[in-house]
């Protein structure tokens, strides 16, 4: 009997640890470090003080029950004061002294950390004004709640582009001082679009496999006006179809135009099934029709305004023909990116309502890296051919013409970070290089499958 009573004594002894860190590996299923059980104690200390009392306060290094630390510190800018509660990360630092050079590891907290919660409050009047849950990998990404009348409202926020925007919770604003994440994604499970935010991290293969393939090919490129290769793999122009001449400087290299070089790309996609590459007439079919009575009409006539939307469009349907064995014409196939995730977006002078897609038209340059974020955790695999509707100012009055083709590849890497590599007239970019190269600009999207199974000319 006493040996009964000893295992049941050792068995509830355990049971509350054994709760606790069941909770910890539930939530820790997102790899993300906890701070909500020190935050439980921090409300009259640290959250809800005067900043006068604040100010006495030094910053303090706690951990929680997995051994995880957290520094909790007050940080003040003209109008606002912060309260962080940040997860430790680990810096090398390079000394140098006279001995020479020595690289020591360092302990940091930094206040965008995954994992970080961020109460900002108002300094003249001391009110709460939102509090962050920084739980990606990239910074730019987090979820914030704003008290209004007490209770709090709730932001979801990816590279300053709002997915929901002042949704509400029903929960009172300070059940948030001491909520996990966990629970904060339980609370707002149905309000907001957390399937955004976890990325499957291991579905990217084809994709970083026609990145790399594309890398090793770009010595052996070199830009030419109007230049394609045609079904044969002989080169030709664009415009007419006629067999083009290499001079000699570039013999040993394959000369492509930005439209050329986007078809190239998806040759060595369809070469592998069909047997051969693209052909030319069908890519340049019309893909919008213009009013006759209309500016762009008359505009029309003189100019061709689509090149690069036509381009885009035919190539993106061709693709997904070979790939099903069914023949598509653009208008049957899907391929336009139509998505519109956003209501509004962070802009230098406050928040604005976002356009989104118009349609033969496209996005803004400025709002592609927040919606490729979200294509790529909803479609790993996928890239996107671009086509760029830049102004020309030259012609009187101005032409709003789609001449450039890009193709844009997002991903995210193992480590969950997003990586976006845009590759033009032979030739890579960052994603926020091409956003700022084409500023003020629209680029439309088609979207085509990736595929290991690469192997362009």
């Amino acid at each position: 009997m006493e040996t009964i009573r000893r295992k049941l004594f050792i068995a509830f002894a355990f049971f509350p640890l054994a709760v606790m860190y069941s909770a910890h590996a539930e939530y820790n299923r997102y790899g993300i470090p906890d701070s909500s059980e020190i935050r439980k104690n921090l409300t009259e200390t640290w959250f809800e003080a005067p900043l006068q009392m604040l100010r006495t306060n030094h910053p303090e290094v706690r951990k929680n029950n997995a051994g995880e630390q957290f520094q909790i510190r007050l940080e003040e800018s003209d109008s606002t004061f912060t309260v962080f509660v940040s997860p430790q990360a680990r810096l090398s630092v390079d000394v140098y002294s006279d001995a020479g050079k020595k690289t020591e590891v360092q302990s940091v907290y930094p206040g965008d950390a995954q994992g970080s919660w961020v109460l900002v409050r108002d300094k003249r009047s001391g009110t709460a004004l939102r509090i962050r849950y920084y739980f990606a990998k990239d910074s730019d990404v987090y979820v914030q709640f704003v008290p209004v009348n007490n209770t709090a409202y709730a932001d979801f926020i990816v590279f300053g582009a709002y997915a929901v925007r002042q949704v509400p919770t029903g929960m009172p604003f300070n059940r948030f001082y001491g909520a996990s994440l966990e629970d904060v994604m339980t609370w707002t499970k149905d309000t907001l679009p957390w399937n955004y935010a976890m990325p499957h991290t291991e579905m990217y293969h084809s994709t970083m496999q026609m990145i790399n393939v594309i890398r090793g090919k770009l010595p052996d490129l070199v830009y030419a006006d109007d230049a394609m290769y045609d079904e044969n793999d002989e080169p030709v122009y664009i415009s007419t179809g006629k067999h083009r001449d290499i001079p000699e400087e570039d013999a040993d290299k394959l000369s492509l135009s930005s439209a050329g070089f986007i078809k190239w790309i998806a040759d060595g996609l369809v070469n592998p099934i069909a047997g051969s590459s693209l052909k030319r007439e069908p890519l340049l079919v019309q893909t919008v029709m213009y009013d006759d009575i209309g500016f762009p009409g008359v505009l029309s006539r003189k100019y061709n305004l689509s090149f690069s939307l036509d381009w885009t469009r035919n190539i993106a349907a061709a693709v997904l023909s070979v790939y099903t064995g069914r023949t598509y014409v653009y208008n049957q196939s899907g391929v336009d990116v139509t998505e519109e995730p956003f209501c509004a977006e962070l802009t230098a002078s406050g928040i604005k309502n976002t356009a989104g897609y118009i349609k033969d038209t496209g996005y803004s340059a400025e709002s592609l890296k927040p919606l490729m974020y979200i294509l790529s955790s909803q479609h790993p695999d996928e890239c996107y051919l671009a086509a760029i509707r830049e102004t020309d100012r030259k012609a009187s009055p101005e032409v709003k013409v789609f001449n450039e083709c890009a193709i844009i590849f997002p991903y995210f890497d193992s480590n969950g970070m997003f990586n976006c590599v845009v590759f033009r007239n032979g030739a890579e970019s960052t994603i926020d290089d091409f956003c700022q190269n084409f500023r003020g600009n629209f680029v439309h999207l088609v979207r085509m499958r990736t595929s290991d199974k690469f192997f362009p000319l």
